[in-house]
């Protein structure tokens, strides 16, 4: 029992650490994408990319929830540098795995409410 529950654990450890999917926020209840984006830069030889996205939401919308998919399940890495949930704005950096090539599927919810207010 105590082997299972040490496997399991150092299991999800693992599957935590080497994934490269993004969320936060609600992305799943009474809320509606607003904005969807496919990010695709070409590998350069021995350098890692790195790309800024900005986008920003007409009106006073807040959002609600982002959720950045890493289709090359690589090793990149995206962080929001200014704005984000909350906010009427979000800027992100992505950085890619040296050599390799960077493709994110971004999505950007705001609540179902909001939407259909303005």
């Amino acid at each position: 029992m105590k082997l299972t529950t040490l496997f399991l654990t150092i299991s999800t450890v693992l599957c935590c650490v080497y994934a490269s999917n993004f969320v936060v926020g609600n992305v799943a209840n009474r809320v509606v994408l607003v904005n969807h984006t496919l990010i695709e830069y070409n590998a350069i030889p021995f350098m890692k990319r790195v790309k800024y996205y900005f986008y920003s939401l007409p009106g006073i919308r807040k959002i609600e929830g982002i959720q950045a998919l890493d289709t090359l399940h690589s090793k990149a890495s995206i962080n929001i540098t200014a704005g984000g949930v909350g906010h009427s704005f979000v800027n992100m950096r992505m950085k890619s795995e040296r050599g390799r090539g960077l493709s994110y599927d971004i999505g950007i919810y705001v609540a179902q409410d909001e939407f259909y207010r303005t």
